[in-house]
Order: C-alpha cells, then sequence, then structure tokens
C-alpha cells in the first residue's frame, strides 16, 4: 500500500478534508505530514483533524510551524516578512498548550522505506533548511551541495507549493506541492508514493470552502479566499518571483 505525502497545508481545513478522503480511498498504510500545517484561518480544526486520522501520521516541521511556536513563546521572528506577521501572530494565540508541545516535538526531517521507491527522505524544504527556496528551474550547480552525501535515492520537499520531479546529482528530488496554498490551477495538491510517483490533485468545492474562510476570524480571511482558493498565483508568476531569490535566503 502506498504512502501519502501532504505537505503545506496552512490551516485550510476544507483542502485538508477533500484530500483525507482521497486518502482513505486509496488505501494509504501512512501519511507524512511535511510542515506548515500552520499559520492560516482554521488551526485548531486542522490540528485536531490530522490527530483523529485512523492512518499512522508521521509530522515534520516546516517554517510556518516553527514561526508559530517562536510568536507563542514570545521571540520575535526576523525572518518572517511583515505581510505575514499578522497571520503567524493570530494562528500563534489559536494554538492550546497541547498542540503547542506537540508541534515543538515534530523533527526537521523523517525517513522511510517505501516499496518500489527505496529509502525516501522528508524535509520540508531542503535537507538542511526548512526556509531555502528552489524550483524545478533553479540551476543544479547551485544545488549538488545541499542535496549530496544524503545516501538516500529519494527526497520529498514541500515549502515552494509547486509540484515538480528532478534529478539533482543522483538523488531524485520530488516537490510534492501545497495542499491549502496551490500555486497554479486551483485545488489540494499532494503526493502518493510507493511502487510509483504519482502526483495527486484533489478537487473540491471552492465557492464552499472560501465561505467557510470567510466565516472565520482569521485577520486575512478575505485575501485568503480570493487568492489561495478560489484564484492562486499561476506557476508562471511564481516561477518568475522565485527566480529573483537566492536559494539560500530566508
Amino acid at each position: 500500500m502506498p504512502v501519502a505525502a501532504i505537505y503545506d497545508i496552512h490551516a485550510n481545513l476544507p483542502a485538508l478534508e477533500a484530500v483525507l478522503q482521497d486518502i482513505r480511498r486509496a488505501n494509504v498504510e501512512q501519511v507524512v505530514v511535511g510542515g506548515d500545517v500552520i499559520p492560516g484561518p482554521m488551526p485548531r480544526e486542522t490540528i485536531e483533524c490530522l490527530l483523529d486520522l485512523d492512518i499512522p501520521v508521521q509530522f515534520i516541521q516546516g517554517n510556518g510551524d516553527v514561526d508559530v511556536l517562536a510568536e507563542t513563546a514570545g521571540i520575535e521572528v526576523s525572518g518572517v516578512p511583515e505581510q505575514f506577521r499578522e497571520a503567524v501572530r493570530w494562528s500563534a494565540l489559536q494554538l492550546r498548550p497541547e498542540h503547542e508541545q506537540l508541534l515543538a516535538n515534530w523533527p526537521p526531517t523523517c525517513r522511510l522505506e517505501i516499496r518500489g521507491l527505496g529509502e525516501v527522505l522528508f524535509c520540508h524544504a531542503t535537507p538542511q533548511s526548512d526556509t531555502e527556496i528552489f524550483t524545478r528551474l533553479t540551476p543544479e550547480d547551485r544545488l549538488l551541495p545541499i542535496f549530496e552525501g544524503l545516501n538516500v535515492p529519494m527526497v520529498v520537499c514541500g515549502h515552494t507549493h509547486m509540484q515538480f520531479d528532478r534529478t539533482i546529482g543522483k538523488v531524485r528530488v520530488v516537490n510534492a506541492g501545497s495542499v491549502g496554498i496551490p500555486f497554479g490551477e486551483p485545488g489540494a495538491y499532494w503526493l502518493l508514493l510507493g511502487p510509483n510517483i504519482e502526483f495527486q490533485r484533489t478537487a473540491y468545492d471552492l465557492a464552499k470552502a472560501a465561505e467557510r474562510i470567510r466565516a472565520t476570524n482569521y485577520p486575512q480571511a478575505q485575501d485568503f479566499a480570493a487568492r489561495n482558493i478560489l484564484q492562486p498565483p499561476s506557476e508562471r508568476e511564481m516561477l518568475e518571483a522565485f527566480s529573483k531569490v537566492d536559494v539560500r535566503v530566508v
């Protein structure tokens, strides 16, 4: 049975619920949640939904989860752009102490042996960082130092919210895309792994989801519904934006 990799949910509960329905239909034996469960409009509900799963789940931390944890501890996060700080602060206020402890215990990476693929390393952005940015177009020579010496045939990542499948040196690197904040055609993106790699896009009721998001107290609810659910930025637009960012820049 395959493994599902779901990344960058960003507390978009309607998208997550739709993906989990598809995961159950696929008879998945394990789910890897690849970071950035939060921040976003429905943080408590999203965490509880994942905890209630009747399938084994392995969590790793994303930079969004780390930033919210820092906020709960009263630590100023200098790397968070100003336009996202309000969302981080609000999400931190929604967490219960048990949620904070849970997120704090998530590791930065994990490894799983997957039938047909061998040992797979899961990380949020890159194996050494949860904030490094690269896409399918980033020149290989800039990435070779990051992916050499891992002793695995395959790495699964997220962070940039766009699916891809490329080889860096001897390592196959696959981006799972984003469940909650896709770049490209609207929907919820994820991966099925084993024995093959299958890119997934789950369609869901976007209008109803946007209505649910707008009904929350999330400070950026209107913009999240409009730009993250109903009409996300195009892949072309985001590839151009990311091309101007050095891979090492947070």
